[in-house]
């Protein structure tokens, strides 16, 4: 295995000149708390190169070259990648099972720019419900549906992490899962992603969580936010019981002062129609502007000289 020896912190000209900037706004972002920073010995400014990736990555700069952070992922940086060109390749390789080649679209979507909602809602959506077709047309067996899902959601608890990693400390909170009797893993734990990178602290309780735990999370956690994903209501009789559970549980989140966010597949005109919400969504880039509504992430940095200490 080989080990990535380039050193972890980059110069403030070289954060400059990756980042199409000038020195000093560097310095004030240091100063303003935007990017963290260690001083030297000799009172030099260093920068993380983690940190300065990320400043590109979403979106906030005009990130000119990021090989002048001198490592391999700087190096070899592609365009932001087409998203339905990915989802191709993604179905392809979670069709074959290919574990690593699936981690390297995903991860390097990701690095390349691509939002958490956007790779979710064109990417991993359209290649899993291909997946999906091909099983329930018989095309491939439940094996290899589950094998992909598997390989998608080992995936992105990988990238979770790394969401989590970068996160502020002080964040409203956010919980959510999926109803009872709906097994689906993939979308309340997309959902939590991109509630994370969006600037909240999201607490997925998974699939198949019944309506009074729901209520009981929202008794003892006191979030702002609530959000479930329905994508499988098998017949009239999970249709009739997820109204009659979920509109009690939506009273006590309004009571609560808590909003409710509502998506999925199976959120259909005829449900919304007998259900009160807050909001919802054919896809996760709604509930993510709506979350930022709610709950704005730093500003964008401030250019210019710093001020003077």
């Amino acid at each position: 295995m080989a080990f990535d020896l380039t050193p972890a912190y980059v110069s403030t000209n070289s954060a400059a000149k990756a980042l199409g900037v000038s020195v000093s706004t560097v310095k004030r972002w240091v100063d303003d708390g935007v990017l963290p920073a260690q001083k030297t010995a000799g009172g030099h400014r260093k920068l993380l190169r983690a940190d300065v990736r990320e400043l590109a990555r979403r979106g906030d700069l005009p990130h000119l070259d990021l090989s002048y952070l001198g490592d391999s992922a700087g190096r070899n940086r592609e365009a932001q990648p087409v998203p339905a060109e990915l989802a191709e390749q993604l179905y392809r390789a979670l069709h074959a099972g290919a574990v690593e080649r699936s981690r390297t679209l995903i991860h390097g979507a990701f690095r390349r720019g691509l939002s958490i909602e956007l790779l979710a809602d064109q990417a991993i959506r359209p290649a899993m419900e291909r997946i999906g077709r091909d099983w329930e047309k018989g095309r491939i067996d439940v094996m290899e549906e589950h094998r992909a899902s598997q390989i998608c959601a080992a995936t992105l608890y990988e990238l979770k992490a790394t969401l989590e990693q970068r996160a502020s400390k002080n964040r409203p909170l956010a919980i959510g899962g999926a109803p009872p009797m709906d097994l689906a893993v993939l979308p309340a734990l997309l959902a939590e992603m991109v509630l994370i990178d969006a600037g909240w602290d999201a607490i997925n309780l998974g699939s198949n969580t019944p309506f009074p735990s729901l209520a009981r999370a929202i008794t003892e956690l006191r979030p702002r936010l609530l959000w479930l994903s329905v994508c499988h209501l098998a017949n009239d009789r999970d249709f009739r019981d997820f109204i009659h559970g979920y509109r009690e549980l939506y009273q006590q989140a309004e009571k609560a002062g808590v909003a409710v966010a509502i998506g999925g597949r199976a959120v259909v005109e005829s449900l919304r129609a007998k259900i009160p919400y807050t909001t919802h969504g054919d896809g996760l880039s709604h509930l993510a502007a709506f979350a930022r509504t709610l709950h704005r992430p730093p500003s964008r940095p401030r250019r210019g000289r710093p001020c003077k200490t």
